[in-house]
């Protein structure tokens, strides 16, 4: 059997079974073309057929080759943490174009670290915190954090609990907004994705709804709340943000032209 035959009988979308082989023996996409007809070596068979396994029962890649790249970025992730996604660089995008010089920044719900460490990297002037409650997510933001080279003050809180008086320019946050009866916590990767931080077990708004109470309390004033949210949640989230006292109160779209970010400013007491 050569090489081409393997990856083809492996089941596998192209892409997931060319990253699954580089991961398990090292060979690029270029080796592969180079060598799809030579012969397998047994050590690179017995290498990857066990993940292309785990691939085929629906494993998520980003799980077992244990990276997923944001911003050009590559990310440790677990299952304990969310796996990143291009749409989520919206965020981003609009809490840098937002964040004046020195800004102090909040991330809410941090997971794998990816939103405040990319904040950061892209602008080292910037003052960056992030909470999350669990403390297995911690960890991996925490080594993200190390390799990456970027300093995050990361704090264990249930949203803003431990952040006692202090206020920040900009919060930011990718809540879990997935309504509990949704179809899609059963299909795909999201299958093996922490729920806790995919859905609120509720109707999708419930940590959006805290997110925005307490924002009015650690918000600078005229500083910036930016979330994501569902695909059809934009509407409620705007009428969240406006009902709690925020102005210039507006939603953007992602890659696939759904409203994906919403946000405003807050008007102060």
């Amino acid at each position: 059997m050569n090489y081409s035959a393997l990856l083809l009988q492996s089941g596998l979308d192209k892409i997931d079974a060319q990253v699954l082989f580089g991961h398990c023996t090292g060979k690029n996409r270029a080796w592969l073309i180079g060598h799809g007809q030579d012969e397998v070596d047994p050590l690179h068979a017995s290498a990857f057929n066990p993940l292309a396994a785990r691939r085929r029962a629906g494993e998520p890649v980003a799980y077992i080759v244990g990276t997923r790249e944001f911003f050009g970025r590559d990310f440790v992730v677990n299952p304990s943490v969310l796996i990143p996604r291009p749409d989520t660089e919206l965020l981003v995008e609009l809490a840098l174009e937002r964040a004046g010089d020195g800004a102090r920044v909040l991330d809410l719900g941090t997971g794998s670290g990816c939103i405040p460490i990319t904040l950061k990297l892209e602008r080292l002037d910037l003052d960056i915190s992030a909470v999350d409650l669990s403390p297995a997510a911690l960890i991996v933001a925490q080594t993200n954090a190390s390799q990456l080279e970027a300093a995050i003050r990361f704090y264990q809180s249930d949203w803003y609990q431990v952040l006692g008086e202090v206020r920040f320019d900009v919060i930011v946050s990718n809540p879990p907004y997935i309504e509990q009866n949704d179809h899609h916590l059963s299909e795909g990767d999201l299958r093996f994705e922490p729920r806790s931080a995919l859905s609120d077990e509720g109707d999708g708004l419930a940590h959006i709804r805290s997110i925005i109470s307490g924002a009015c309390s650690h918000l600078s004033q005229h500083g910036w709340l930016l979330f994501e949210h569902g695909w059809d949640q934009s509407a409620a989230c705007r009428a969240l943000l406006e009902e709690a006292g925020f102005y210039e109160v507006q939603s953007w779209l992602d890659l696939s032209g759904i409203e994906r970010v919403t946000g405003g400013r807050w008007a102060g007491a």
